[in-house]
Protein backbone atom coordinates (compact mmCIF):
# COMPACT_ATOMS: atom_id res chain seq x y z
CA UNK A 1 0.00 0.00 0.00
CA UNK A 2 1.72 3.55 -1.08
CA UNK A 3 2.29 5.82 1.65
CA UNK A 4 0.79 9.06 1.63
CA UNK A 5 3.31 12.57 2.01
CA UNK A 6 2.47 15.53 2.45
CA UNK A 7 5.47 18.00 1.59
CA UNK A 8 5.48 21.42 3.58
CA UNK A 9 7.82 23.65 1.32
CA UNK A 10 7.50 21.53 -1.88
CA UNK A 11 8.70 24.62 -4.16
CA UNK A 12 11.84 25.01 -2.52
CA UNK A 13 15.08 23.36 -3.04
CA UNK A 14 14.35 20.54 -0.78
CA UNK A 15 10.87 20.29 -1.69
CA UNK A 16 11.20 20.26 -5.35
CA UNK A 17 14.08 17.01 -4.99
CA UNK A 18 11.86 15.15 -3.02
CA UNK A 19 9.35 15.73 -5.95
CA UNK A 20 11.90 13.93 -7.96
CA UNK A 21 12.57 10.54 -5.19
CA UNK A 22 8.73 10.15 -4.91
CA UNK A 23 8.66 10.07 -8.92
CA UNK A 24 11.32 7.54 -9.07
CA UNK A 25 9.59 5.62 -6.41
CA UNK A 26 6.04 5.79 -7.24
CA UNK A 27 4.65 2.49 -6.77
CA UNK A 28 5.63 3.55 -2.61
CA UNK A 29 4.33 7.03 -2.61
CA UNK A 30 1.68 9.36 -2.83
CA UNK A 31 1.61 12.97 -3.07
CA UNK A 32 -1.25 14.24 -0.47
CA UNK A 33 -0.14 17.21 0.50
CA UNK A 34 1.90 19.88 -1.20
CA UNK A 35 2.72 24.03 0.51
CA UNK A 36 4.02 26.67 -0.58
CA UNK A 37 4.50 30.46 0.82
CA UNK A 38 4.79 32.39 -2.19
CA UNK A 39 5.57 30.74 -5.19
CA UNK A 40 2.29 29.43 -6.58
CA UNK A 41 3.20 29.11 -10.37
CA UNK A 42 5.20 26.05 -9.32
CA UNK A 43 3.05 25.16 -6.74
CA UNK A 44 0.30 24.56 -9.41
CA UNK A 45 2.52 23.05 -11.71
CA UNK A 46 3.23 20.37 -9.13
CA UNK A 47 -0.27 19.94 -8.08
CA UNK A 48 -1.30 19.36 -11.58
CA UNK A 49 1.78 16.79 -12.38
CA UNK A 50 1.29 14.77 -8.72
CA UNK A 51 -2.32 15.22 -8.16
CA UNK A 52 -2.46 15.71 -4.30
CA UNK A 53 -5.48 15.91 -2.37
CA UNK A 54 -4.77 19.01 -0.57
CA UNK A 55 -2.27 22.29 -1.56
CA UNK A 56 -1.95 25.56 0.70
CA UNK A 57 -0.58 28.59 -0.69
CA UNK A 58 0.46 30.30 3.16
CA UNK A 59 0.29 33.90 1.32
CA UNK A 60 -3.18 34.58 1.07
CA UNK A 61 -3.08 37.01 -1.88
CA UNK A 62 -2.58 34.53 -3.95
CA UNK A 63 -5.14 32.27 -3.39
CA UNK A 64 -7.68 33.17 -6.07
CA UNK A 65 -4.94 32.46 -8.92
CA UNK A 66 -4.24 29.02 -6.99
CA UNK A 67 -7.90 28.20 -6.51
CA UNK A 68 -9.18 29.37 -10.12
CA UNK A 69 -6.40 26.31 -11.35
CA UNK A 70 -6.62 24.02 -9.36
CA UNK A 71 -10.44 23.22 -8.08
CA UNK A 72 -11.64 22.26 -11.44
CA UNK A 73 -9.26 19.60 -10.82
CA UNK A 74 -10.75 18.70 -7.81
CA UNK A 75 -7.62 19.65 -5.64
CA UNK A 76 -8.69 21.40 -2.49
CA UNK A 77 -7.21 24.63 -1.97
CA UNK A 78 -6.00 26.53 1.24
CA UNK A 79 -5.37 29.34 2.21
CA UNK A 80 -2.96 31.04 5.32
CA UNK A 81 -0.62 30.31 7.86
CA UNK A 82 -3.03 28.55 10.06
CA UNK A 83 -3.78 26.34 6.59
CA UNK A 84 -0.29 25.17 6.89
CA UNK A 85 -0.08 24.13 10.70
CA UNK A 86 -3.58 22.23 10.08
CA UNK A 87 -3.28 20.57 6.84
CA UNK A 88 -1.54 17.90 8.35
CA UNK A 89 -4.06 16.60 10.14
CA UNK A 90 -5.42 14.00 7.32
CA UNK A 91 -5.74 10.65 8.43
CA UNK A 92 -4.25 9.86 4.57
CA UNK A 93 -1.26 11.40 5.88
CA UNK A 94 1.46 9.08 6.82
CA UNK A 95 5.43 10.89 6.86
CA UNK A 96 5.27 14.54 6.94
CA UNK A 97 8.21 16.16 4.98
CA UNK A 98 8.72 19.19 6.43
CA UNK A 99 10.71 21.16 4.05
CA UNK A 100 10.03 24.85 5.86
CA UNK A 101 12.82 27.65 5.53
CA UNK A 102 13.26 28.33 9.35
CA UNK A 103 11.00 29.36 11.99
CA UNK A 104 8.33 28.81 10.06
CA UNK A 105 8.46 25.22 10.48
CA UNK A 106 8.08 24.99 14.11
CA UNK A 107 3.81 24.89 14.47
CA UNK A 108 3.14 22.33 11.28
CA UNK A 109 5.95 20.58 12.90
CA UNK A 110 4.45 20.03 16.34
CA UNK A 111 0.83 19.95 14.81
CA UNK A 112 2.30 16.69 12.82
CA UNK A 113 3.86 15.24 15.68
CA UNK A 114 0.40 15.64 17.70
CA UNK A 115 -0.99 13.95 15.25
CA UNK A 116 1.58 11.05 15.18
CA UNK A 117 3.26 11.54 11.64
CA UNK A 118 6.10 10.09 10.85
CA UNK A 119 8.39 13.34 10.35
CA UNK A 120 11.07 13.48 7.95
CA UNK A 121 12.82 16.35 9.05
CA UNK A 122 14.28 19.23 6.83
CA UNK A 123 13.51 22.00 9.21
CA UNK A 124 16.62 22.24 11.47
CA UNK A 125 15.01 25.56 13.17
CA UNK A 126 12.77 23.40 14.88
CA UNK A 127 14.83 21.95 16.84
CA UNK A 128 17.31 24.42 17.25
CA UNK A 129 14.26 26.56 18.72
CA UNK A 130 12.39 24.33 20.70
CA UNK A 131 14.24 21.09 21.21
CA UNK A 132 12.97 20.36 24.73
CA UNK A 133 9.52 20.60 23.68
CA UNK A 134 9.37 18.76 20.77
CA UNK A 135 11.63 15.70 22.24
CA UNK A 136 9.23 15.36 24.75
CA UNK A 137 6.29 15.60 22.79
CA UNK A 138 7.73 13.22 20.35
CA UNK A 139 8.02 10.83 23.55
CA UNK A 140 4.55 11.42 24.34
CA UNK A 141 3.43 11.00 20.57
CA UNK A 142 4.95 8.23 19.97
CA UNK A 143 5.93 10.42 17.05
CA UNK A 144 9.73 9.25 15.30
CA UNK A 145 11.79 11.83 13.66
CA UNK A 146 13.99 11.09 10.90
CA UNK A 147 16.59 13.88 9.64
CA UNK A 148 16.78 15.06 6.64
CA UNK A 149 19.93 17.13 6.26
CA UNK A 150 22.89 15.48 5.24
CA UNK A 151 25.10 15.28 8.44
CA UNK A 152 22.12 14.30 10.55
CA UNK A 153 21.12 11.59 8.14
CA UNK A 154 24.69 10.38 8.05
CA UNK A 155 24.66 9.91 11.98
CA UNK A 156 21.21 8.67 12.59
CA UNK A 157 22.56 5.79 9.76
CA UNK A 158 25.67 5.28 11.42
CA UNK A 159 23.50 4.81 14.30
CA UNK A 160 21.41 2.07 12.90
CA UNK A 161 22.49 -1.45 14.82
CA UNK A 162 23.97 0.15 17.63
CA UNK A 163 21.30 0.70 20.28
CA UNK A 164 23.53 -0.78 23.21
CA UNK A 165 26.93 0.80 22.24
CA UNK A 166 27.52 4.79 23.35
CA UNK A 167 28.56 7.28 21.13
CA UNK A 168 31.72 8.87 22.50
CA UNK A 169 31.24 11.92 19.97
CA UNK A 170 30.24 12.48 16.76
CA UNK A 171 31.79 14.54 13.94
CA UNK A 172 29.65 16.67 11.57
CA UNK A 173 31.58 17.83 8.80
CA UNK A 174 31.11 21.38 7.15
CA UNK A 175 32.26 22.13 3.25
CA UNK A 176 34.23 25.89 4.84
CA UNK A 177 31.54 27.56 2.37
CA UNK A 178 32.59 29.70 -0.40
CA UNK A 179 34.78 31.75 1.86
CA UNK A 180 36.83 28.74 3.95
CA UNK A 181 40.84 29.91 4.71
CA UNK A 182 39.63 33.82 4.19
CA UNK A 183 40.17 36.53 7.27
CA UNK A 184 38.33 39.06 8.58
CA UNK A 185 40.34 41.70 6.27
CA UNK A 186 38.92 39.65 3.59
CA UNK A 187 35.58 39.36 4.26
CA UNK A 188 34.75 43.16 4.69
CA UNK A 189 32.79 44.12 1.54
CA UNK A 190 31.34 40.23 0.28
CA UNK A 191 28.29 40.93 -1.86
CA UNK A 192 25.53 38.34 -1.82
CA UNK A 193 26.56 37.24 -5.15
CA UNK A 194 29.75 36.15 -3.76
CA UNK A 195 27.66 34.57 -0.63
CA UNK A 196 25.49 33.12 -3.10
CA UNK A 197 28.13 30.70 -4.82
CA UNK A 198 28.30 27.45 -2.91
CA UNK A 199 31.34 25.43 -3.94
CA UNK A 200 29.26 22.03 -3.50
CA UNK A 201 25.69 21.51 -2.73
CA UNK A 202 23.20 23.46 -4.39
CA UNK A 203 21.09 24.76 -2.31
CA UNK A 204 18.45 27.68 -1.37
CA UNK A 205 19.06 31.41 -0.58
CA UNK A 206 18.81 31.19 3.24
CA UNK A 207 20.87 28.03 3.71
CA UNK A 208 23.77 29.04 0.97
CA UNK A 209 24.03 32.23 3.09
CA UNK A 210 24.58 30.62 6.86
CA UNK A 211 26.68 27.96 5.01
CA UNK A 212 29.22 30.72 4.24
CA UNK A 213 28.90 32.44 7.93
CA UNK A 214 28.59 28.73 8.88
CA UNK A 215 25.91 29.40 10.77
CA UNK A 216 24.41 26.61 9.19
CA UNK A 217 26.68 24.41 10.99
CA UNK A 218 26.33 26.45 14.21
CA UNK A 219 22.26 25.21 13.98
CA UNK A 220 23.19 21.88 13.05
CA UNK A 221 25.47 21.36 15.94
CA UNK A 222 22.38 22.48 17.98
CA UNK A 223 19.80 20.04 16.13
CA UNK A 224 22.41 17.27 17.01
CA UNK A 225 22.20 17.55 20.56
CA UNK A 226 18.64 17.02 20.82
CA UNK A 227 18.25 14.54 17.73
CA UNK A 228 20.96 12.67 19.51
CA UNK A 229 21.00 13.60 23.36
CA UNK A 230 24.29 14.61 22.94
CA UNK A 231 26.40 17.37 24.89
CA UNK A 232 28.75 20.16 23.64
CA UNK A 233 31.98 18.13 24.24
CA UNK A 234 30.24 15.68 22.12
CA UNK A 235 30.26 17.41 19.06
CA UNK A 236 32.97 18.13 16.61
CA UNK A 237 32.78 20.13 13.59
CA UNK A 238 35.43 19.34 11.20
CA UNK A 239 35.74 21.33 7.67
CA UNK A 240 35.89 18.81 5.04
CA UNK A 241 36.03 20.94 1.54
CA UNK A 242 34.82 17.86 -0.64
CA UNK A 243 31.95 16.57 1.06
CA UNK A 244 32.12 13.21 0.78
CA UNK A 245 31.93 12.26 4.11
CA UNK A 246 28.37 13.77 5.40
CA UNK A 247 29.50 13.09 9.10
CA UNK A 248 30.95 10.13 11.13
CA UNK A 249 30.29 8.50 14.43
CA UNK A 250 32.71 7.51 17.78
CA UNK A 251 31.90 4.90 19.78
CA UNK A 252 33.28 4.08 23.33
CA UNK A 253 36.12 1.52 21.84
CA UNK A 254 37.52 4.56 19.60
CA UNK A 255 35.96 2.98 16.32
CA UNK A 256 35.05 5.48 13.87
CA UNK A 257 31.64 4.44 11.65
CA UNK A 258 31.27 7.47 8.57
CA UNK A 259 28.88 8.31 6.10
CA UNK A 260 29.71 8.79 2.44
CA UNK A 261 28.32 9.47 -0.79
CA UNK A 262 27.85 12.10 -3.37
CA UNK A 263 27.06 15.46 -1.95
CA UNK A 264 23.08 14.98 -3.57
CA UNK A 265 20.63 15.63 -0.92
CA UNK A 266 18.31 13.24 -2.88
CA UNK A 267 19.50 9.96 -1.16
CA UNK A 268 19.02 11.37 2.44
CA UNK A 269 15.27 12.21 1.25
CA UNK A 270 14.68 8.62 0.21
CA UNK A 271 16.55 7.63 3.29
CA UNK A 272 13.62 9.44 5.47
CA UNK A 273 10.84 8.53 3.38
CA UNK A 274 11.33 4.69 3.15
CA UNK A 275 13.22 4.08 6.61
CA UNK A 276 13.80 1.83 7.49
CA UNK A 277 14.05 0.08 4.47
CA UNK A 278 16.93 1.19 1.32
CA UNK A 279 15.57 1.64 -1.45
CA UNK A 280 17.07 1.00 -5.31
CA UNK A 281 17.54 3.85 -7.25
CA UNK A 282 19.23 5.41 -10.15
CA UNK A 283 20.85 7.62 -8.56
CA UNK A 284 24.60 8.84 -9.37
CA UNK A 285 27.32 6.28 -7.91
CA UNK A 286 30.12 7.65 -5.81
CA UNK A 287 34.07 6.60 -7.18
CA UNK A 288 36.78 6.75 -4.55
CA UNK A 289 38.82 6.79 -7.74
CA UNK A 290 37.31 10.19 -8.35
CA UNK A 291 38.56 11.80 -4.92
CA UNK A 292 41.66 10.33 -4.10
CA UNK A 293 42.54 13.19 -1.87
CA UNK A 294 39.98 13.32 1.30
CA UNK A 295 40.81 16.40 3.86
CA UNK A 296 40.22 17.72 6.73
CA UNK A 297 40.84 21.24 8.37
CA UNK A 298 39.33 23.07 12.19
CA UNK A 299 37.17 25.20 11.46
CA UNK A 300 37.95 29.03 12.17
CA UNK A 301 35.59 30.20 15.22
CA UNK A 302 37.60 33.79 14.94
CA UNK A 303 36.57 34.82 11.37
CA UNK A 304 33.49 32.79 11.58
CA UNK A 305 31.88 34.10 14.62
CA UNK A 306 28.64 32.23 14.08
CA UNK A 307 29.44 28.74 14.80
CA UNK A 308 31.39 29.83 18.38
CA UNK A 309 27.85 32.16 19.11
CA UNK A 310 25.90 28.76 18.29
CA UNK A 311 27.56 26.61 20.72
CA UNK A 312 27.26 29.82 23.21
CA UNK A 313 23.87 29.32 23.04
CA UNK A 314 23.42 25.46 22.69
CA UNK A 315 25.47 25.65 26.35
CA UNK A 316 23.79 28.67 28.09
CA UNK A 317 19.97 26.47 26.64
CA UNK A 318 16.64 27.64 27.55
CA UNK A 319 15.16 30.60 24.58
CA UNK A 320 19.04 31.22 23.84
CA UNK A 321 19.00 29.03 20.51
CA UNK A 322 15.61 30.40 19.72
CA UNK A 323 17.03 34.28 20.21
CA UNK A 324 20.24 33.12 17.76
CA UNK A 325 18.03 31.88 15.30
CA UNK A 326 15.34 34.75 14.98
CA UNK A 327 17.97 37.07 15.01
CA UNK A 328 20.13 35.01 12.23
CA UNK A 329 17.07 35.27 10.07
CA UNK A 330 16.70 38.51 10.29
CA UNK A 331 20.33 39.09 9.38
CA UNK A 332 20.38 37.15 6.62
CA UNK A 333 17.54 38.58 4.90
CA UNK A 334 18.78 41.59 5.77
CA UNK A 335 22.12 40.69 3.83
CA UNK A 336 20.19 39.10 1.06
CA UNK A 337 18.46 43.08 0.61
CA UNK A 338 21.59 44.96 0.70
CA UNK A 339 20.90 46.36 4.40
CA UNK A 340 24.07 44.90 6.34
CA UNK A 341 27.15 43.96 6.08
CA UNK A 342 28.36 40.03 5.36
CA UNK A 343 30.59 40.62 8.81
CA UNK A 344 28.24 42.37 10.47
CA UNK A 345 25.48 39.93 10.61
CA UNK A 346 27.48 37.96 13.67
CA UNK A 347 26.95 41.46 15.41
CA UNK A 348 23.76 41.96 14.93
CA UNK A 349 22.98 38.30 16.37
CA UNK A 350 25.69 38.93 19.16
CA UNK A 351 24.09 41.67 20.30
CA UNK A 352 20.03 40.42 20.22
CA UNK A 353 21.58 37.50 22.38
CA UNK A 354 22.70 40.15 24.94
CA UNK A 355 20.15 42.23 25.25
CA UNK A 356 16.56 39.79 25.16
CA UNK A 357 15.88 38.22 28.05
CA UNK A 358 17.01 34.87 29.19
CA UNK A 359 14.29 32.13 29.83
CA UNK A 360 15.47 28.92 31.45
CA UNK A 361 12.22 26.60 30.56
CA UNK A 362 10.83 28.08 28.11
CA UNK A 363 7.12 27.58 27.06
CA UNK A 364 5.82 27.65 23.61
CA UNK A 365 3.88 30.16 24.55
CA UNK A 366 7.58 32.18 25.46
CA UNK A 367 9.37 30.88 22.77
CA UNK A 368 6.95 32.48 20.49
CA UNK A 369 7.45 35.84 22.66
CA UNK A 370 11.39 35.48 22.84
CA UNK A 371 11.05 34.54 18.37
CA UNK A 372 8.81 38.07 17.87
CA UNK A 373 11.05 40.14 20.51
CA UNK A 374 14.49 39.33 19.03
CA UNK A 375 12.93 40.38 15.34
CA UNK A 376 11.87 43.35 16.65
CA UNK A 377 15.42 43.95 18.39
CA UNK A 378 17.02 43.06 15.05
CA UNK A 379 14.91 44.88 12.54
CA UNK A 380 15.33 47.72 14.99
CA UNK A 381 19.63 47.70 14.71
CA UNK A 382 19.20 47.45 11.12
Amino acid sequence: MKKGVAILGSTGSIGVQALGVISEQEELFRVEVLTANENCELLINQAKKYKPNSVVIVNEKKYQKVFSELNPLNIKVYAGSESLNQIVDSDEIDIVLTALVGYSGLLPTINAIKNRKKIALANKETLVVAGSLIKNLCEDNSTEIIPVDSEHSAIFQCLAGEESNPIEKIFLTASGGPFRGKKLDDLKNITKKQALKHPNWSMGAKITIDSATLMNKGLEVIEAKWLFDLSKEQIEVVVHPQSIIHSAVQFQDGSIKAQLGLPDMKLPIQYALGFPKRLSNRFERFSFFDYPNLTFEKPDLETFKNLALAYKAMEKGGNSPCILNAANEIAVSAFLNDKIGFLNMADLIDNCLEKINFVKNPSLEELIESDLETRNLATNYL
